[in-house]
Order: C-alpha cells, then sequence, then structure tokens
C-alpha cells in the first residue's frame, strides 16, 4: 500500500501536465511552425519538426514544468529535434531555401514598399548563419529574452549577445541608407 501511495501524486502530476500541455498546444503551433521555417528553410521539414515536437511534448510531459514557459520549453523541444535532424542526415545549408515571397503575406491595405521592405529585410535575415538567423529569430520575432533564447539554444547567455550583435552588423551593412532615410521621411 504505501507504494502505491507514493506513486500516486506523481501520476496526477503527470496527467495534470500533459493535461495542460495537450491544452496549450494548438496555441504556439503558429510559432513552433515559423521556428521550424527558420532553422529548416523547408516547409514539409517544418510541419514534420512541429508535428515531432507535439508529439514529444505529450510523451514527455512529465518533464514539464508546471507555471514554466510552455513555449520556451517547445522551442528547446523543436531545436533539439531539429540538431538531432541535422546530425542524422547531415543537410547542408540553404537547401530547400523558402522564398520570402511566398512566406510573408499581406492584406490588401498593406503598401507596396512595406511589403517590398519587409522581403528584403527576410532576405538578408535568411542569408545569415544559421547560429544567428536562429537568435535573431527567437530574440526578435519570438520575443524571448537573451537568458531564454540561451536556454533555448543550449548556449551560454555571452554566445546569443554574440550571434546577434554580429547579426546586427552584417544587417546593417548590407542597409542602403538613402532608402532607410526615405522610408522614415515617408512616415512609414
Amino acid at each position: 500500500m504505501p507504494d502505491v501511495r507514493k506513486e500516486r501524486p506523481g501520476a496526477e502530476a503527470n496527467i495534470a501536465s500533459e493535461h495542460e500541455i495537450r491544452a496549450s498546444l494548438s496555441q504556439h503551433l503558429a510559432r513552433l511552425w515559423r521556428y521550424g521555417i527558420v532553422l529548416s528553410r523547408q516547409r514539409d521539414v517544418a510541419d514534420d519538426l512541429v508535428q515531432a515536437t507535439c508529439v514529444r511534448a505529450l510523451e514527455r510531459a512529465s518533464q514539464f514544468t508546471s507555471g514554466t514557459r510552455l513555449d520556451r520549453w517547445l522551442f528547446a523541444i523543436l531545436h533539439s529535434i531539429w540538431l538531432n535532424e541535422v546530425r542524422s542526415r547531415r543537410i547542408r545549408m540553404g537547401n530547400g531555401f523558402v522564398d520570402p515571397d511566398l512566406t510573408l503575406t499581406f492584406d490588401g491595405e498593406q503598401d507596396t514598399e512595406t511589403h517590398v521592405f519587409a522581403n528584403q529585410v527576410l532576405r538578408k535575415v535568411n542569408a545569415l548563419p544559421e547560429a544567428q538567423r536562429t537568435a535573431v529569430f527567437l530574440a526578435y520575432v519570438e520575443g524571448l529574452s537573451y537568458r531564454e533564447v540561451a536556454d533555448v539554444l543550449d548556449v551560454p547567455i555571452g554566445t546569443v549577445m554574440s550571434r546577434l550583435a554580429s547579426a546586427r552588423a552584417k544587417l546593417a551593412e548590407s542597409i542602403d541608407p538613402e532608402a532607410v532615410a526615405k522610408r522614415t521621411k515617408g512616415g512609414s
């Protein structure tokens, strides 16, 4: 009897975590897919990464700490799956590049100039090395703190700061100052 009592609270906590994960998982699917695209540059691979992330999250629900950020945990799972995929397939950078024109969609009210500028920025970000590109995505698109990015990528926070500084420098080199001046004077 004593053994059953010891296992019961843990089993109930696992069930609670799994229910919590199942209830919240759908909220994070689009963000996970975007991160999958950033990593793989292939829509079908991103779909597979998200599916594998969901399966792994549900299988390992007992590892999730209730009350912590589920999105950060899911990003870390997806990143881990991607690293395993890269190691096993030895995928080369640049294969299956996703065209920004197809990835970015705007409604009819969006200004054409904004669309062109956004495509230029996305192309430049996509041209960054993978380590910088993933740090930029997690910090600037997903809004994770530097500490959270470091935790997801399993690197020191200084490495994240260095990657972001290098990415900003590379992006700044490629920006046409006249276009920026014209764009900011136009009030956009």
